[in-house]
């Protein structure tokens, strides 16, 4: 089983890429949970959203607490909580973030994937450019960086499961798909 935690803020769709993800692997034949954590619920708190991805039935019904894979839509959270915290060694940790996977010195024993999913977010009309909504976009950088999902399928996700600006969304996940940088 493939565990995946999101984190971001409220308010960048954190709870909807769960859904596209786990649609996505969906499309692909997997088994798939997604499901939301959140304590206050207000524009702009640390949110989070997990995905279980197997090729059997997924029977496990508690959070996740040692994810095999990390997708933050908010490098300021680095400052705020360990966004890192139970992420098993190996695992890919997919970050918004402009500065490069270098940068992130601190987390040598992950795999670590930069891209600046704010500005192309903000380039399609996503959002603003205080608040960009970068859900979408990322995920584009999460297929590109694992490997575990193709982009394909997470564009048929995003057809399936956004219902305001589609096609600005579909462009904003191939964007960073093309531009996230990798360690």
């Amino acid at each position: 089983m493939i565990e995946i935690s999101i984190q971001g803020r409220g308010g960048q769709g954190v709870v909807i890429a769960s859904k596209i993800l786990a649609s996505a692997f969906f499309i692909e034949g997997k088994w798939v949970q997604s499901f939301p954590s959140f304590g206050g619920e207000r524009r702009g708190a640390p949110v989070r959203a997990f995905v279980r991805v197997d090729d059997n039935r997924i029977l496990r019904r508690s959070l996740v607490y040692e994810p095999d894979h990390i997708l933050i839509l908010d490098a300021s959270l680095f400052e705020e909580i360990d966004v890192s915290a139970g992420l098993k060694p190996g695992g890919w940790i997919v970050i918004n973030s402009s500065k490069p996977p270098s940068f992130f010195r601190s987390l040598t024993q992950y795999h670590v994937a930069t891209v600046d999913g704010s500005r192309i977010a903000f380039n399609f009309g996503l959002g603003s450019s205080v608040a960009p909504i970068v859900n979408t976009a990322m995920l584009g950088a999460f297929s590109r960086a694992t490997r575990l999902v193709k982009i394909d399928s997470i564009i048929k996700g995003i057809r399936e499961g956004v219902f305001q600006n589609m096609e600005a969304n579909v462009e904003s996940a191939m964007k960073t798909y093309q531009e996230v940088e990798a360690n």
